[in-house]
């Protein structure tokens, strides 16, 4: 489990994830881009931007606190082709994910809560049990940081066998992550393009993850991230293009054209992406 190296400083190297898969089909049982943007110079201090929120870890019963973004302070200036939103006083992705620093559970806030007695079980007994005891005491989330909570954040995902669409959104956020953290290297840092490479590498992985996951949520799922089946058809065609998948894109993008139901932005953007895939797909053809 390669991609959630950093979860060896809290105890959990040694976790035994290999029997839990990402995208495991669930058994059946009883309970009991892109582009790299100018780096702009933010004068708005990040720690005025969140709060502190108070939450009760549905795992080990222990009160605590995540830093959280406060409502209206914060303007998107654009999207990226995968939808992911770019603001420039804040990376809003870095404060997405709950992390109790008792026992590690982690997850979306919005997925915060709401287990099952085999969930409870499952996280208790394959991440707190091993978990060491973290303290968050910066009044802001770093990349780092912000990182090894995504980390926590799939582990927990994975053994307590969540939703593929929560997995795959929770992968998609973790590369959006990392994008975010590669747009805000320092370029005269002599470890500056082995690291931007390095978190590219890392970004396509994730995004393909992301899109293994939507993909069986596509077939299985009814109600994906608040997602309409347009919204949804667009995003997995943008995450086909980033990671070269050139006719999933142009089947998904076909079918929003020739949707029904789907409206007529929706539609524009499919057309004007869709002609980059082409494009795209033409240009690596031409070099093999």
């Amino acid at each position: 489990m390669g991609f959630l190296d950093g979860l060896k400083k809290f105890g959990l190297g040694a976790l035994d994830l290999e029997e839990e898969e990402l995208f495991e089909e669930p058994k059946k049982k009883v309970e009991p881009k892109k582009q790299e943007p100018p780096k702009s110079v933010s004068t708005i201090d990040e720690s005025t931007l969140v709060y502190d929120r108070k939450y009760t870890c549905p795992i080990c019963e222990a009160p605590f606190v995540a830093k959280t973004l406060k409502s209206g302070k914060v303007r998107m200036s654009r999207q990226d082709v995968d939808l992911r939103p770019v603001y420039k006083e804040i990376d809003p992705i870095k404060y997405d994910i709950v992390s109790c620093p008792e026992c590690g559970y982690s997850v979306l806030a919005k997925h915060f809560g709401n287990l099952t007695k085999f969930q409870t079980d499952a996280v208790r007994g394959k991440i707190s049990e091993n978990y060491k005891r973290k303290e968050y005491k910066d009044p802001i989330y770093s990349y780092e940081e912000a990182r090894i909570r995504y980390e926590l954040a799939i582990a927990t995902a994975m053994v307590k066998k969540s939703k593929f669409s929560e997995k795959a959104y929770l992968c998609l956020k973790m590369a959006w992550l990392i994008r975010g953290e590669t747009e805000h290297l320092d370029p005269e840092s002599p470890e500056y393009e082995e690291k931007k490479k390095s978190n590219q590498e890392e970004e396509k992985e994730f995004l393909k993850k992301a899109l293994d996951g939507f993909e069986l949520a596509r077939m299985k799922e009814a109600q994906i991230e608040g997602m309409d089946e347009a919204t949804l058809d667009y995003l997995m065609a943008a995450l086909g293009l980033e990671i070269g998948n050139y006719d999933l894109s142009v089947k998904l993008l076909g079918n929003i054209i020739g949707s029904r139901t789907a409206n007529s932005r929706i539609k524009d953007k499919a057309r004007d992406l869709k002609d980059v895939v082409l494009q795209k797909a033409k240009e690596e053809k031409e070099k093999s």
